[in-house]
């Protein structure tokens, strides 16, 4: 359980002000902004990645490598359309993400993902022009914001969520940006934890950011 006040920008927020939000921990669902507030929890870190010092593991390269092969990269604004709320279905489905929830419609998917109060594009990724995973990503004056990403389960093979962490980062050194921005992470919460296999890493904890390294080998 976790106490998440919701705050409705009055007007559509520019670079810089995004960038300060993401700074004090902020993130952003559809037109509204929220930040965990529990009186007697702090299990929710947002947690972020600094260009400067971030590298990407063994594991992680082979993917980038192998991914950057077989998938093509297309970046656009913001749309819904039946393909993507077909694949949104899919990959709820396929990776048991359902929690009892009705299967979404066009509605549903534009109140969720189509909507936003920032900067705000998409990153689609296909495979032989099969559309197989989607990246909604907010832009700030210094940082991108990973806001969702779903994908196609039987691709599971390119680990298109790795591929998309991995590919915002390379768009973060083109446009000039320090920080990619993951979201919460929660260690005991599988969904969340996966986060911190990404190092170094910086997470948010009692109102400022630590950076956490790479453990260093045993003699």
């Amino acid at each position: 359980m976790a106490r998440l006040p919701l705050r409705l920008p009055v007007r559509r927020l520019r670079p810089d002000e995004f960038s300060a939000r993401l700074a004090v921990g902020d993130r952003r669902q559809g037109l509204l902004l929220y930040r965990t507030s529990c009186a007697s929890c702090d299990a929710c870190e947002p947690i972020r990645l600094d260009i400067n010092t971030f590298a990407p593991n063994k594991t992680q390269r082979r993917v980038y490598r192998q991914g950057n092969a077989a998938i093509t990269t297309e970046v656009g604004p913001l749309s819904t359309t039946a393909e993507k709320v077909d694949l949104y279905n899919k990959h709820k489905r396929g990776r048991n993400l359902t929690s009892g929830e009705r299967t979404i419609d066009l509605d549903g998917y534009n109140s969720f993902l189509g909507e936003s109060c920032c900067d705000t594009f998409e990153l689609r990724y296909r495979v032989d022009g099969k559309l197989i995973a989607v990246a909604i990503v907010d832009r700030g004056a210094d940082a991108l914001s990973a806001v969702y990403c779903y994908f196609d389960p039987d691709h599971q093979s390119h680990s298109p969520g790795v591929y998309s962490i991995l590919r915002q980062m390379e768009l973060c050194r083109e446009w000039g940006l320090r920080y990619l921005y993951l979201g919460l992470y929660i260690e005991r919460c599988p969904s969340m934890s996966y986060k911190s296999r990404y190092l170094p890493h910086e997470r948010r904890r009692h109102g400022q950011w630590h950076s956490v390294a790479r453990p260093t080998k045993a003699p």
